[in-house]
């Protein structure tokens, strides 16, 4: 047997001396927690490009009422909806996305998410009004773009391959 040895007690050992048994008990193990921490991750990212949708729907409806009609300018043009919305995507695209990113090996939906979220991020240094929306639109529509990546490299089959999932 190349790689392993019989011990003096009869058991079978790989080359680093530790006991195959033990070795396929901790790969199981992983595997299981991977299985059950895989739909958390889905959730997750289905939650980031919900929550994706409904901030450029607030952006567009926040352009179209407040300009528009002149209603609900301290709702819809609050700073701390913004800055609580960045910290909540932030959050959700740091866990679901580098968890991913992590798992599969694939940068490209961290790549295209950090920087979805440095759009979000530039929005809140200049004034309400279009530029404002125009780049957190475009933000968000990179972090969902990240979020679905993430999804897609979780459900093909290298990765299903090389991830057990």
């Amino acid at each position: 047997m190349r790689g392993y040895r019989l011990s003096a007690d009869g058991e079978i050992t790989a080359e680093q001396g530790i006991p195959l048994a033990s070795r396929y008990i901790v790969t199981y193990l992983c595997c299981m927690l991977q299985r059950a921490i895989s739909p958390i991750r889905r959730r997750l990212d289905r939650a980031g490009i919900f929550l994706s949708g409904a901030c450029a729907v607030h952006c567009l409806l926040s352009i179209v009422l407040v300009s528009g009609l002149g209603l609900g300018e301290e709702l819809f043009l609050s700073p701390d909806i913004h800055r609580i919305g960045l910290v909540i995507a932030t959050l959700i695209a740091a866990v679901a996305i580098g968890w991913g990113a992590l798992r599969h090996r694939m940068a490209a939906p961290f790549v295209v998410a950090m920087t979805g979220l440095t759009f979000m991020g530039g929005a809140l240094a200049v004034p309400h009004g279009a530029k404002e929306a125009i780049l957190t639109i475009i933000g968000v529509a990179l972090v969902s773009l990240g979020h679905i990546l993430n999804m897609r490299h979780t459900h093909s089959a290298s990765c299903a391959e090389r991830c057990k999932d």
